[in-house]
């Protein structure tokens, strides 16, 4: 994946450089304007989902609506990790690399987050899931996860992102939690939330 298409925007040295990962059915240009919101000076990396559904991009494969292919899940996680640190390293982006991702996207980054420390140890989480349901047991006490989640969100349920939450802070994980009334978006809120929490550190 160390050649995965991708947009790729310069930004301050200074500030966190963002990893963008688009949905189901996106691109890399889906999440640049809430990137701009959330960090105005960040550069971006963002990548395309490799995974075709139905012609949909998507960042790994599913048997059906809300159900993984948990071994197709950790494949991709683990390729997607190698691409980040590939282009790190091509696009000297030397300091803090948060990852923003959206269902699809935040639940790979997700997986990211709990299978390869290495590679990712902050993501902004937008309607996502519990990604692998028996991850390695890697201390994480390095790691900072926002999640924002609609309690009336049919996609990602309260219960699979509860049981997300509880793995990240058993493994020592900082996780801020954003809960909004609504279904699967990412509210004015949540953006909010994710602004001042990115702005913490």
């Amino acid at each position: 994946m160390s050649g995965l298409e991708h947009k790729f925007v310069e930004g301050a040295p200074d500030a966190p450089a963002l990893l963008l990962l688009h949905g189901t059915g996106g691109g890399p240009e889906d999440l640049l304007g809430l990137a701009r919101e959330l960090s105005p000076r960040s550069a971006l990396l963002a990548p395309a989902g490799p995974v075709s559904e139905n012609g949909a991009a998507r960042w790994f494969r599913r048997r059906a609506e809300g159900v993984f292919d948990y071994e197709d899940v950790v494949r991709r996680a683990n390729e997607l990790a190698d691409f980040v640190l590939a282009t790190r390293e091509q696009y000297n982006l030397a300091g803090r690399l948060v990852a923003v991702g959206f269902s699809n996207g935040a639940n790979v980054a997700g997986a990211v987050t709990l299978l390869r420390p290495d590679a990712l140890t902050e993501a902004a989480l937008f309607a996502s899931m519990l990604p692998v349901p028996d991850p390695p047991p890697h201390d994480l006490s390095g790691s900072r996860v926002f999640l924002s989640n609609g309690e009336r969100d049919p996609m990602a349920p309260l219960p699979s992102t509860e049981r997300f939450i509880e793995l990240l802070r058993e493994r020592s994980a900082q996780v801020t939690l954003h809960r909004h009334p609504g279904g699967h978006l990412v509210t004015p809120e949540a953006v909010a939330a994710a602004k001042a929490w990115l702005a913490d550190n």
